[in-house]
């Protein structure tokens, strides 16, 4: 990896981490036609970087994160699905990180998804209308099944706000409490999954250079400044147009992929 590859892996990650399109996926991806997407550094890397974007969330949201302590707890209910599921199946979630075939195949599934949520969870937005301060409760049973939904999003190409936001809707949300609520729970299941990623790379007996530290650094501080933009633009496109438009995007980007797969170069070995 060099400077012009880190800043350009971190600006993905600033723009998609909160859209329902996949970060993760959308790397994988950007580092395979980089040809260094098989580096341990650059798995690292495409994980540490999100907790840039995520401080994004807590200078943007501060004061919701200092409302009360129950509002910690359910975070805390729907962070522990994906920590336990996490751990047992580290080994696989890795080997699938590898391929940007998985990749493709989940964007063009989950693109057909989120062209019909909007229909499904038509009557969300009207709940919300009549009853906003009911809607914007979250129980603990609802942060918990929204918890399970963001497990889905270990599968690359799933996205995991795209996830835990229609893991939201189908409680009752609307689509900006539920987008929100998706945002905050990045929060400690990306600190999470860092301080994991750490810890693998440092069992494996692998030392950051000082070079790699610099790629950290600037690459949290892009993803920082990028989420930010992104982050009060997605809000204000969800609540009123809904998420059509990322659903027809996965899928062109899906199938183009597919194609480049089949016919071109076969992406799990760029």
């Amino acid at each position: 990896m060099n400077y012009i590859e880190a800043i350009i892996l971190a600006i993905i990650e600033g723009i998609t981490e909160y859209l329902p399109v996949s970060s993760t996926g959308h790397m994988i991806i950007a580092s395979s036609f980089m040809q260094i997407a098989n580096d341990d550094f650059t798995k690292l890397f495409t994980i540490v970087i999100q907790l840039g974007a995520i401080l994004a969330v807590v200078v943007l949201y501060w004061k919701r994160f200092f409302q009360s302590l129950d509002f910690y707890f359910k975070l805390l209910v729907a962070f522990i699905p994906a920590v336990i599921l996490g751990l047992l199946f580290n080994d696989v979630i890795d080997g699938l990180l590898e391929s940007p075939l998985v990749v493709a195949i989940s964007l063009v599934f989950g693109g057909f998804i989120l062209i019909k949520v909007d229909d499904w969870f038509k009557s969300n937005e009207e709940i919300n209308k009549e009853n906003p301060d009911e809607n914007s409760k979250i129980s603990y049973a609802t942060a918990l099944k929204i918890g399970f939904f963001q497990c889905i999003a270990m599968i690359p190409g799933t996205s995991r706000s795209g996830a835990t936001i229609v893991g939201g809707m189908t409680q009752k949300l609307s689509r900006k409490v539920a987008a929100e609520f998706s945002f905050f729970l990045a929060v400690p299941t990306m600190c999470g999954a860092t301080a994991k990623k750490l810890y693998d790379y440092h069992e494996a007996g692998l030392v950051l250079s000082n070079d790699q530290i610099n790629f950290l650094l600037i690459g949290n501080f892009v993803a920082f400044i990028v989420a930010m933009l992104a982050i009060k633009s997605f809000i204000d496109y969800l609540s009123k147009k809904g998420f059509k438009i990322f659903g027809y995007y996965r899928i062109i980007l899906g199938i183009a992929l597919l194609i480049i797969h089949f016919f071109i170069y076969p992406l799990t070995i760029i």
